[in-house]
């Protein structure tokens, strides 16, 4: 049996028809950078958020940096975040001068812990960026809480939570601003790079729309330091194809996980999930001791599994010196030795599944 980490070529299949006949639309009409799929995107987007703006744009770090960069974000300032997390969180930070502040997270769901955010708040904090870890929201209302009683923003960095629910609200319309990822892998891919940011706030929403386009308020016109941050018309138009099953993918994605949790309870310790939100398990992840040679046993066999991730932030030699860390991160740096993510995506079928926790408690001895 050959397994798949992520199934993209399954997806691809049962999608042939709509994806390629919204790449042909584009072929025809030519208009690749800014064409009529991007309005379209970005309309559907935020319906099925809740969002009054969405905004597309090049990839998940770009929606990122765009949203420090319409906060003005500058030299000097704070912007709390967790350190177990793709670097992407931390380097937009660092890109615009400013200091990623590095608070633990809970060691059950990897999210940032909310209970240690108010302790690292100084007067140079300008914004809070919690993570979605694995596709799960953190404790939102806690964080949002939080960052009311203190003045600041709060940026849910969604790259791997598109889908997902917190007490019946959409990840990405959460806080003031949310950002998500379409990088393949993504429960929400595209073919190439892509993102999104969603706000509420017109003034926002309009600053960055402007920084997106190098600046511009109109053509040839700069009110403000802006990128080329524009998410091109071909990679729209394959996530409008990937909408037309997305609800489904979402359904299984659940019930995937649901199952992997029941056929591992009791032998394999797991990420888990809150019981007040969902997660579309962008990652499905296990802790493990002893995880390379576990990893070594899993690969002979055929199973694939990765990493995500194996060096917290505060321990990358790029952001040792340009971060602070608030506490101790102990839990950041225990669980970065000990997680694990197997086979994850909605094509995934039940033989393949069971065959999957079969060989990973072999493989741990159990």
């Amino acid at each position: 049996m050959t397994i798949q980490f992520i199934d993209l070529k399954a997806q691809y299949q049962a999608l042939k028809s709509s994806i390629d006949a919204r790449i042909q639309q584009v072929l025809d009409h030519g208009q690749y950078i800014m064409g009529p799929e991007v309005a379209e995107l970005e309309a559907k987007l935020a319906e099925y958020t809740g969002a009054r703006h969405c905004i597309t744009v090049a990839s998940g770090t770009e929606a990122l940096l765009i949203a420090l960069m319409a906060l003005d974000v500058k030299p000097g300032d704070e912007i709390i975040t967790t350190p177990f997390t793709f670097v992407a969180t931390a380097e937009v930070i660092a890109l615009l001068g400013a200091t990623p502040v590095f608070v633990d997270i809970e060691p059950d769901t990897c999210n940032v812990d909310a209970s240690k955010i108010e302790a690292a708040i100084t007067p140079r904090t300008r914004a809070i960026m919690p993570v979605s870890l694995y596709g799960q929201p953190a404790d939102m209302d806690e964080i949002n809480t939080i960052a009311a009683r203190h003045g600041l923003t709060v940026i849910e960095d969604a790259a791997q939570s598109f889908g997902a629910e917190y007490k019946g609200e959409q990840s990405c319309n959460l806080s003031t601003i949310g950002c998500t990822s379409f990088f393949p892998s993504k429960p929400l891919g595209c073919y190439g790079d892509g993102g999104a940011i969603f706000t509420s706030d017109d003034h926002l929403a309009r600053a960055m729309r402007e920084i997106r386009v190098h600046g511009q308020e109109r053509r040839y016109v700069h009110t403000r330091i802006g990128v080329g941050g524009r998410m091109d018309t071909l990679q729209c138009a394959v996530v409008l194809g990937k909408l037309e099953r997305f609800e489904w993918e979402v359904e299984q994605r659940l019930r995937i996980g649901t199952r992997y949790n029941e056929l591992f309870a009791g032998k394999v310790s797991t990420v888990t999930q809150r019981p007040d939100r969902t997660s579309v398990f962008a990652q499905y992840t296990v802790f493990v001791e002893n995880r390379e040679q576990v990893q070594d046993k899993l690969k002979a066999i055929g199973v694939p599994t990765a990493v995500h991730y194996p060096i917290p932030l505060h321990r990358q030699s790029a952001y040792a010196a340009l971060g602070r860390i608030s506490g101790k991160v102990s839990s950041s740096e225990v669980m970065a030795g000990r997680v694990m993510s197997l086979p994850m995506s909605a094509d995934l079928s039940r033989q393949e599944q069971e065959h999957i926790v079969q060989l990973v408690i072999e493989a741990l001895g159990r």
